[in-house]
């Protein structure tokens, strides 16, 4: 395949999103990861919560506390109704706001970059690799 056959690639900006069971502590498991590509209005999130994995930072921690906080997440990335004060922002804005430092149950870690032709399936293969 030649320079010019490969699809065109589209920076892009991911965080990881952690449970923090007890937010004094600091300590944290890989629940998501939030991905936006602006060159095609995406802004996605995918999830998983490893339920043992929460009770061993916290064997009181509240798992389905955190659920609900994901369901919230991905509410905000699917836009619309669903997004609440979010609703009518753009994804740029709704990444921004998901990212955007705060001290609950569910953190988002740092912003990172890259470059892809599939933001979708680039958010699989982050997730793959940081969280599951």
């Amino acid at each position: 395949m030649t320079v010019d056959q490969r699809p065109e690639r589209h920076d892009f900006e991911y965080a990881v999103l952690r449970a923090v069971p007890r937010v004094e502590r600091g300590e944290c498991i890989n629940v998501g990861v939030l991905l936006y590509c602006r060159a095609a209005s995406f802004v996605g999130v995918r999830t998983h919560l490893d339920e043992a994995r929460l009770l061993a930072l916290d064997p009181a921690a509240d798992a389905a506390g955190v659920r609900r906080a994901l369901r919230g997440v991905e509410g905000v990335c699917v836009g619309g109704e669903q997004a609440g004060q979010a609703a009518g922002d753009n994804p740029g804005q709704r990444f921004r706001w998901l990212t955007a430092p705060r001290s609950t149950v569910v953190q988002p870690g740092p912003v990172h970059t890259g470059l892809t032709a599939d933001p979708e399936a680039e958010l699989e293969r982050l997730v793959e690799l940081l969280v599951r």
